[in-house]
Parts: C-alpha cells; sequence; structure tokens
C-alpha cells in the first residue's frame, strides 16, 4: 500500500503523528538514519542521527507543549541526486496555556525534505529547515524541554 503512495504523503503522516505524540508512526515514517539541519531555527550544525535517536529527542521536547500543530503546503516532489525531495512551506505552532511572555510560539518556513524507497514504501532521509521568520514567545522551546523532563504526556488521542 504505501509503495504505490505519492511520496510527499510520508511527511504529512509523520507531521500529524508528531502533533499526536504518536512516536512509533513518527519512527515508521523515518529512514533508519536522518539528516536534519534545524541551524536556521537553533544554530548549531545539520547531523546525522539514527532515527531512534532523532525521535528520543524529539520526545524531549514536543510532549512539553499542550499542543502543536505542523501545517505544510502542497509538497512539490522533484528529483535530487536520483531520489525523490519533498519541498514545501511549514508553519509550526506551539502551544503552552498560560505561559509567561505569551502563549503561542509560531515558525513559518519551507521543508526540503528527502526520501528512500524502504520494503515498506517510502521514508524520509532528512529534514531541512530553512525559517523565513519566528512570531510569538520565542522562549516555549526552553520551557517546553523543561515540562517534558518532569510530566511528560501520553499521546494526543486522535479525533
Amino acid at each position: 500500500m504505501l509503495s504505490r503512495e505519492d511520496p510527499a504523503t510520508v511527511l504529512t503522516r509523520m507531521l500529524q503523528a508528531v502533533d499526536d505524540l504518536d512516536w512509533p508512526a513518527v519512527r515508521r515514517c523515518l529512514a533508519d538514519e536522518v539528516r536534519t539541519d534545524y541551524t536556521e531555527l537553533f544554530g548549531g550544525e545539520a547531523e546525522t542521527l539514527p532515527a531512534d535517536g532523532l525521535v528520543r529527542r524529539w520526545q524531549g521536547l514536543l510532549p512539553g507543549f499542550d499542543a502543536t500543530q505542523h501545517l505544510i503546503g502542497t509538497g512539490l516532489v522533484e528529483e535530487d541526486e536520483h531520489r525523490p525531495v519533498v519541498r514545501t512551506h511549514v508553519r509550526g505552532y506551539h502551544h503552552v496555556a498560560g505561559a509567561e511572555g505569551g502563549p503561542t510560539w509560531a515558525v513559518h518556513g519551507h521543508y526540503v525534505v528527502p526520501l528512500v524507497r524502504t520494503p515498506t514504501g517510502w521514508a524520509i532521509a532528512g529534514i531541512t529547515l530553512r525559517v523565513f521568520y519566528q512570531e510569538g514567545n520565542t522562549d516555549l522551546p526552553a520551557l517546553a524541554t523543561e515540562r517534558a523532563a518532569t510530566a511528560p504526556q501520553a499521546a494526543r488521542p486522535r479525533g
């Protein structure tokens, strides 16, 4: 089934799973190693991580928000170095009710997501975020990391 779907679908599936805190579903969307580049957002260096390590990293941040919502535009699939690459706009909203400095942090940008074919379908081999701008409370990631470490949330029910 997955092998016949539009390659861009795997990105939508992963982002919905991220927002639901459905870590097994997130992991199924990822190749065994994922090159991530969030340098325009957080600084540092681009890196290649085992998928399980990337999921653990996200587990140390995202459950600390009361809610997240990642919205993407239509994914354009192009071939780059003989593999498909999804390019799409993204808006990521992150919310902590009652947070000092404001409850919402939003990131607006563009994703570049190379894919690889696996026996079960397409998988995400990389994620690069090009940031257009941020708005709201940019201190929320630190607060969410603290909250995720002390009181992690369970998966959010779909509805």
